[in-house]
């Protein structure tokens, strides 16, 4: 690993050792054993979309690590505002070792690892979001004891949530069903790289219109804000489309009876899932919203130890 930019440039080895080692540091920091593996060095967090998890979890992890976390606002640098990805990308080389970057093109977290001589981590782009699915994945081993033959079914929009999923459970053997509307599916290429690695792990990929042909028999059922940042205007004319897509009881009914609920937070209960099952016995969310701050933490080991 150089970057994190997408789950489908990780080998599998790349995401059991990513696992290992975020096991490792979750157990340690219960223990209150210290772990300074990243002692004296630098992470630049660029942010031109506000986050709570993201934001918090770097900077908690970095800290927890030894190192200094950054924080740059839009506010704070020239990024977009006349200054090149190249020259930003050139500069912060000099002064950093490693950046993180939330932002909405992927490209320019792209260009920013073409251009940099430091790790890149990709911690949220329209495209995809990486991070959270590691985390994700990380948070079901830890439940199930293991990833290969699960099934996973995600409901609701093929956003950067779903595209990044169908990256991870390709990649590690798990079966996903994905269930959107028309004009809402996952993105085309990222299908195909994922239809890709399904042939090497023997994961089985399933994209439909009902949302209750891919909860059927699912182990994990996962769902994602209607309306994401800036998509605000959206709002009303996607609630209506989305609604037969909320994970409710009934829904949730159709998986095995052991199944889980995650969510990668924000929440809007009574839209995407219903208060019974977001707050219910079988709902990992804030395992999974922990879960956050020990696999970027070892991601950042990885990278920039």
């Amino acid at each position: 690993m150089k970057h994190l930019i997408s789950l489908y440039d990780l080998t599998l080895e790349d995401i059991n050792e990513i696992f290992e080692l975020s096991e490792k540091l979750k157990r340690q920091l219960k223990e209150g054993v210290e772990h300074k593996l990243l002692k004296n060095k630098t992470l630049g967090m660029i942010f031109t979309k506000s986050s709570t998890r993201t934001r918090v979890s770097f900077e908690v992890g970095m800290y927890q690590l030894g190192g200094y976390p950054l924080f740059l606002s839009s506010n704070d640098i020239q990024l977009g505002r006349g200054e090149t990805i190249y020259d930003t990308a050139q500069v912060l080389s000099r002064y950093l070792d490693g950046i993180m970057i939330r932002t909405f093109a992927h490209s320019d977290v792209e260009e920013l690892a073409t251009h940099g001589s430091i790790p890149i981590i990709n911690g949220l782009t329209d495209l995809m979001h990486p991070c959270q699915i590691l985390t994700d994945l990380f948070t079901i081993y830890e439940h199930k004891g293991e990833l290969k033959g699960l099934k996973l079914a995600y409901v609701g929009d093929g956003n950067n949530i779903a595209n990044s999923l169908l990256h991870g459970c390709a990649k590690v053997g798990m079966d996903i069903s994905v269930a959107s509307p028309k004009g809402y599916e996952c993105d085309k290429n990222i299908v195909a790289e994922a239809q890709k690695d399904a042939e090497v792990s023997g994961s089985k990929i399933v994209l439909t219109e009902d949302p209750y042909v891919a909860v059927k028999d699912a182990d994990v059922i996962y769902t994602d804000t209607w309306v994401s940042m800036g998509q605000e205007a959206e709002k009303e004319e996607r609630i209506k489309i989305f609604m037969p897509y909320q994970v409710n009881s009934d829904l949730f009914s159709k998986a095995k009876e052991d199944a889980i609920f995650l969510h990668c937070l924000p929440a809007y209960r009574d839209y995407e899932v219903t208060s019974d099952i977001i707050d219910g016995s079988q709902s990992l969310v804030f395992d999974e919203a922990e879960n956050r701050l020990h696999v970027q933490k070892a991601i950042m080991v990885k990278l920039m130890a």
